[in-house]
């Protein structure tokens, strides 16, 4: 399994555009994908992180980008990124979940 995630800050007044952009409608998300999350800061609502979980190998996810719309919708946000903070693509090595917790 892996994640990929991406830590951005948005220009001021600009998540609910970022949002609309960036996030795939259901039926739209490229096979392997099973999960993704947004998330935005409390103390800086401008930072917003996103992240994803993938089930197959790197070699799949980058050739189900090239073939999805990937580039359009990272190029329909640009003009709502101030700065990408972070970005990459990392390998699931453990999982836990509290017993009785809702996952």
């Amino acid at each position: 399994m892996l994640c990929a995630h991406t830590v951005r800050r948005l220009k001021p007044g600009t998540y609910d555009d970022f949002k609309a952009a960036f996030t795939p409608k259901p039926d739209e998300f490229p096979a392997g994908w099973v999960r993704f999350h947004a998330l935005r800061g409390l103390e800086d609502e401008n930072q917003v992180v996103t992240f994803g979980f993938f089930d197959g190998t790197l070699e799949e996810l980058e050739r189900g980008q090239a073939e999805s719309d990937f580039e359009e919708r990272r190029a329909a946000i640009e003009p709502y990124v101030e700065e990408v903070i972070v970005n990459g693509v990392y390998e699931v090595e453990n999982t836990l979940v509290p017993e009785g917790a809702h996952a």
